[in-house]
């Protein structure tokens, strides 16, 4: 089987020592395509480098809504000349958090529609953070014509409604480590009600760990547990479940085989 791991982070810090290991038992898990989206300018500069340098991984830019209090229109313009890259295939990850509310609302706000109309402008996909914000994302998407160019809500944590209703619009839902976790009957209820070919999976890594490694560090090797949780509920063989997701991944991100 081979796996597409549609949003991991790895730039982050805690693969500071040991980076190209973690990247090498992905690979020997079967997990051979990776994107790796940014979170500020610095994270997006690094993105853009590890898919200059490594095959199977390709980056997305943008900056996080913990980070939009600092976000300049210079910032964005760097954001855009990095997107010129050709392995760069999406803005994000962008949206909005009304849960640590690290930068102000509006902020938020301003800077998430600034986004979007970049990502017009330069006909490429969102990836899309949406924590306890679920309304106003909907909204703003809505009100930026976003869903003609892709939107893909990456770890998704809202009720199988909201889904539903981003599918008829024509997003793609992704699922992370959670689905596994005991406690995680709403995102259960999603994967029971999208239809497979409108998922995409990832790990969100160094975050969201899935069980059996939950409270360890995460890694993209470990994506197979989410697509076999994904292939439990369903009650399909995992290896549908592997082939339709990077299926998936690779139509939403328009990226050539």
């Amino acid at each position: 089987m081979i796996w597409f791991d549609s949003h991991t982070h790895l730039d982050a810090e805690k693969f500071n020592d040991d980076r190209e290991e973690v990247i090498t038992r992905a690979l020997d898990k079967g997990v051979h395509f990776m994107m790796n989206p940014g979170a500020d300018l610095s994270s997006s500069k690094a993105a853009v480098e590890l898919a200059s340098t490594h095959e199977g991984i390709y980056a997305a830019v943008g900056v996080h809504p913990h980070d939009t209090d600092t976000m300049t229109d210079e910032v964005l313009a760097e954001i855009e000349s990095l997107a010129a890259h050709d392995k760069v295939m999406a803005i994000g990850e962008i949206g909005l958090d009304y849960f640590y509310e690290f930068s102000k609302k509006e902020s938020q706000k301003v800077w998430f529609r600034k986004q979007l109309q970049l990502a017009k402008k330069l006909n490429l996909p969102v990836i899309i953070h949406d924590r306890d914000a679920h309304g106003d994302v909907m909204d703003i998407l809505t009100e930026e014509d976003s869903f003609a160019t892709g939107v893909l809500l990456h770890c998704y944590s809202g009720s199988k409604e909201l889904a539903q209703e981003y599918v008829k619009k024509g997003a793609l839902i992704s699922i992370a480590g959670p689905v596994t976790f005991k406690n995680a009957r709403k995102t259960v209820e999603v994967v029971e009600t999208i239809p497979l070919d409108k998922l995409l999976i990832e790990t969100d890594s160094p975050y969201l760990t899935p069980v059996p490694n939950r409270g360890k560090r995460n890694e993209s090797g470990y994506v197979p547990y989410v697509g076999q949780r994904i292939a439990d509920i369903k009650a399909i063989d995992v290896e549908e479940v592997a082939r339709v997701t990077m299926d998936n991944t690779f139509r939403f991100f328009k990226i050539l085989r």
